[in-house]
């Protein structure tokens, strides 16, 4: 119990650094007055998902919807004539309801989806890519993305160049794709846990987003897998804290709408995890906790498994 005790300071003070990091989104309009391509993919992914995606669903809701009801009504009192007598009537009302409901989803709603899916993905990188060149190019940040010491960031300079080096490099965004994909899994999991679950499955999403919000900073500054693995492990609470804006759409909204809602504030998050210099936060607040936060292996069973599945391929594992 004491040694609970004394990681709740550093994990509180640290979770609530990250929380105001993430809140930081001033940074946003920064980046933009900055960067006009950048600008530009903002406005793409707040016309696509936020206008024509979100739009479609409140026209569902509260058009679509309310017709189809008004003229295929569900109460009995609002049906024409002794229609209400008919069991057959009743049930071609009800499946006609349903079916145009499912044909507007299905036709309209989950290409949609896939389609803002596919497109997003692609934007998020290019947001990430000119939010980095601001910092890069205004030297908001150190050359890499954390003020390391050498011995930590010695793997990757010691990685070798032209074709092997890029073959490393392939290796291990292979890895850490199967890695986030099997972690992605465990936290679906974890969310069917009785009681806990629900509390359990925001605090490993939190994580989860955050992690992706850093990537592609990672990515842009050539840091070594184990190196940030080992960082996000080591600043958990940090991480949680940052992520835990970005989760919150997902528990007050309906799939669909918490999809459209992200997708317009997850490229906001990667700008402002661009603008964060993790390691140097982090550092700071040492005096202030006066506690060394101990790591969690939060990775630990998706590196065995995804271990255990290179292995298949002797090739890729040597890469890795």
């Amino acid at each position: 119990m004491e040694s609970l005790a004394s990681q709740a300071k550093p994990a509180a003070v640290l979770w609530l650094a990250g929380f105001l990091q993430a809140a930081r989104l001033h940074r946003v309009f920064f980046f933009c007055a900055r960067s006009r391509p950048l600008s530009i993919r903002i406005a793409q992914c707040f016309l696509l998902n936020g206008f024509i995606f979100l739009g479609s669903l409140l026209t569902l809701k509260s058009a679509v919807i309310p017709t189809i009801l008004w003229i295929l009504p569900e109460e009995c009192d609002q049906l024409r004539g002794h229609l209400c007598d008919h069991t057959a009537a009743v049930a071609t009302y009800s499946f006609l309801r349903s079916g145009l409901v499912e044909i507007f989803y299905v036709f309209w709603f989950y290409p949609l989806y896939i389609f803002s899916f596919i497109i997003s993905t692609l934007w998020y990188g290019d947001i990430a890519k000119h939010a980095l060149d601001v910092v890069k190019s205004k030297k908001l940040d150190a050359s890499r993305a954390f003020d390391a010491d050498t011995d930590k960031t010695s793997e990757s300079a010691d990685r070798p160049e032209g074709f092997d080096g890029l073959a490393i490099g392939v290796g291990e965004q292979v890895y850490s794709i199967l890695l986030l994909t099997i972690f992605f899994a465990e936290v679906t999991v974890v969310g069917y846990i009785p009681y806990l679950g629900k509390a359990m499955n925001f605090l490993l999403l939190s994580l989860m987003y955050a992690y992706y919000c850093f990537e592609y900073k990672w990515n842009f500054f050539a840091v070594n897998l184990n190196h940030r693995l080992d960082f996000f492990e080591s600043n958990w609470a940090f991480f949680a804290g940052f992520g835990s804006p970005c989760v919150l759409p997902i528990f007050f909204l309906s799939p669909l709408a918490s999809y459209g809602v992200m997708a317009i504030l997850y490229p906001l998050f990667v700008m402002t995890a661009a603008g964060t210099q993790a390691e140097q936060e982090i550092d700071e607040l040492k005096p202030l906790h006066g506690g060394k936060l101990k790591r969690i292996p939060l990775f630990f069973l998706a590196k065995r498994l995804a271990t255990q599945l290179l292995q298949l391929f002797p090739e890729a594992q040597k890469e890795q």
